[in-house]
């Protein structure tokens, strides 16, 4: 595809998420649709063994097939294969408002190489899965770090700062917002998207909390053992 083609790519990575692939992309379409300028939806198939290839197409989205089992490379995969300019990378479990897609679009469009918004769980999540999202949201915003589930970047910008690090298999989203502000203006956007809490379902506060920690620590996250939290699979449908 042209490369400065003037349009937003929408990418979604994706690993057996059969189960929160469609409510997902059906928030983007909707929020793209109002955005009044081309887009397109490209899902990053990575190895899945169940309908995340055929729900993906039956969302109208142009399916990628990948074989990479990390995060950070099948979103730079993603990336390879889109034509816009412009990128937004959303996770397969989180629903984007049309306010904030079209927010971080206009940040780009005014010269922004990069940013992202907040995260926050369903309202049905633990409540202790409300305070730790929100801690994190916290500290995230205040070191000006996009979370991994909704972050967008302007191509010069990504390529520039050579995409995801692919040496992590966790917190690649930290390290690419250290190198987008080094490409130029970085906008955290003041609203957040929703983003599922099956996995709070699945680990405890104290596990979770550990995890977080570990992420501070980070030759520990050059391998995947012992990072089953982002790369085990917890089907819950996600909700609007």
């Amino acid at each position: 595809m042209n490369a400065s083609a003037p349009m937003v790519s929408i990418i979604v990575p994706a690993h057996n998420e059969e189960a929160l692939l469609g409510a997902t992309l059906a928030s983007l379409r909707t929020a793209a649709d109002a955005l009044g300028e081309p887009y397109e939806i490209v899902v990053v198939d990575d190895s899945s063994t169940d309908r995340t290839a055929a729900i993906a197409r039956e969302q109208g989205a142009r399916v990628v097939g990948a074989s990479v089992h990390q995060i950070a490379a099948a979103r730079n995969a993603g990336a390879g294969a889109a034509g816009g300019s412009l990128f937004v990378f959303v996770d397969a479990d989180t629903i984007v408002p049309a306010r904030i897609l079209r927010d971080a679009v206009q940040a780009m469009h005014d010269g922004a190489a990069g940013g992202g918004a907040s995260a926050v769980f369903e309202p049905a999540a633990p409540r202790w899965a409300h305070r730790a999202i929100g801690v994190a949201a916290w500290i995230m915003r205040l070191a000006a770090w996009a979370p991994g589930c909704f972050i967008f970047a302007r191509r010069e910008a990504f390529e520039r700062a050579a995409g995801f690090d692919e040496r992590y298999f966790a917190s690649e989203e930290i390290h690419l917002s250290r190198a987008l502000k080094r490409q130029g203006p970085f906008v955290m956007l003041r609203d957040s998207v929703v983003t599922s809490a099956r996995k709070a379902e699945h680990y405890s506060m104290s596990h979770t909390l550990w995890l977080m920690l570990r992420m501070l620590w980070l030759p520990s996250l050059r391998r995947r053992e012992g990072l089953e939290f982002w790369y085990t699979r917890h089907d819950k449908p996600n909700k609007t």
